[in-house]
């Protein structure tokens, strides 16, 4: 099988990965600080390590600062759900954001008032800085956004956006679930105030993982409260972190196999993952340009992320994914890749997209294929 649904989540792992997760079930497989013995203390240590890594990809304050979650969603869902949102309050988000945002974001509105900005991208799919610090006002709280479109493929000036941000006391909440561990990403550098991602994405970790960086104490109210192995003598959620917002029993031999993955970015390099990626991407863009293929997001030689959604005029997405996965053995995605509003903006709600998303093992072999199957399948349907 070539698999080409990296934005969905990375395949293969490296095999680290796997080996690490077999050790914190059968080597140490204890509750992580519920306990002072060896196994309780392992456990925990794997957890601390797993921190302080994510505290270094990122840059962020302290390993206290780096909360841990069953997903990016659930990340996202403490970030956006715990903040002290007033009834009037304004934030600005995109057009190209995934249901992890939108949803909540639609869901404060109905609940407390909230009034919601989303910025339409340029006719090349890009949303500029200029755009978002157009679209504040002197009621803006917040700017929500996701890094990086998973359909397609855009990225923002995260930089600049934080400069505007801090510059006029607004929060900026990021979701780089389809950026982290693929493009550098600095929270005191980009002024990020709280960072959500997934850990089976580009981090290389397993399912079930993710995590949320704040820079600074804003007053979340924790989404959860029980027991943290921690004062256990009070009434209260403990005000420490990062206890107060991690009730309950953490995925230890997930992120154990997290630990593992980001350490594999890390050595490799970001911007080595990144130029690998993105050679593989512009092969395939060009490929499809020379078939003539409709294709959605920036057009070369502008840079995206390994992200490339298109369609063949006049076939169904859902029927060409199906062909590609039965008769070629290449796993793609099709249809609104939780993001309906980034399909109304392009228009393609009613036929949907066929998606193809690299990854770190991919190889150029498998884009080749990939191009002649479109064209073996294009070919089928206009003959």
């Amino acid at each position: 099988m070539i698999y080409l649904d990296q934005a969905a989540s990375s395949f293969p792992k490296p095999k680290e990965v796997a080996e690490a997760m077999v050790a914190a079930v059968n080597e140490y497989g204890a509750n992580p600080g519920r306990g002072g013995h060896r196994l309780a203390t392992q456990a925990r240590v794997t957890i601390d390590e797993t921190r302080e890594l994510l505290k270094t990809l990122f840059n962020a304050p302290s390993k206290k600062h780096v909360w841990f979650y069953q997903n990016a969603t659930g990340a996202l869902n403490q970030a956006l759900f715990g903040f002290p949102f007033k009834e009037g309050d304004h934030v600005v988000s995109t057009a190209l954001e995934h249901n992890s945002v939108r949803r909540p974001l639609e869901q404060l509105r109905e609940r407390k008032g909230l009034v919601i900005t989303y910025v339409q991208p340029d006719e090349e799919g890009i949303i500029s800085p200029e755009k978002i610090a157009q679209a504040c006002t002197d009621q803006t709280k917040a700017i929500v956004l996701s890094h990086g479109s998973n359909v397609t493929g855009a990225y923002l000036e995260l930089e600049k956006i934080g400069e505007m941000a801090e510059a006029h006391g607004i929060v900026l909440i990021v979701d780089a679930s389809q950026t982290a561990g693929v493009i550098d990403i600095d929270m005191k550098r980009d002024r990020i105030s709280m960072l959500a991602c997934a850990g089976h994405k580009g981090l290389l970790g397993p399912q079930g993982t993710g995590v949320l960086i704040v820079a600074d104490d804003f007053g979340l109210t924790p989404l959860s409260y029980g027991g943290t192995g921690s004062y256990s003598e009070l009434i209260d959620q403990p005000s420490q972190w990062p206890d107060r917002y991690e009730s309950g029993t953490l995925n230890t031999p997930g992120i154990a196999g997290l630990k593992a993955g980001i350490e594999y970015v890390l050595d490799n390099g970001v911007a080595q993952i990144f130029a690998h990626e993105w050679a593989l991407t512009e092969r395939l863009l060009k490929g499809l340009g020379a078939q003539k293929v409709d294709v959605y997001g920036p057009p070369l030689p502008r840079k995206r992320l390994g992200v490339v959604s298109f369609r063949l005029s006049g076939v169904d997405s859902h029927e060409v994914a199906l062909i590609l996965d039965e008769h070629y053995q290449i796993a793609v995605r099709a249809g609104l890749h939780c993001a309906p509003m980034t399909h109304e903006t392009l228009q393609t709600t009613d036929t949907g997209l066929i998606r193809a998303s690299v990854g770190p093992f991919n190889t150029e072999r498998e884009v080749d294929q990939l191009l002649q199957a479109v064209m073996d399948i294009q070919q089928a349907f206009t003959s």
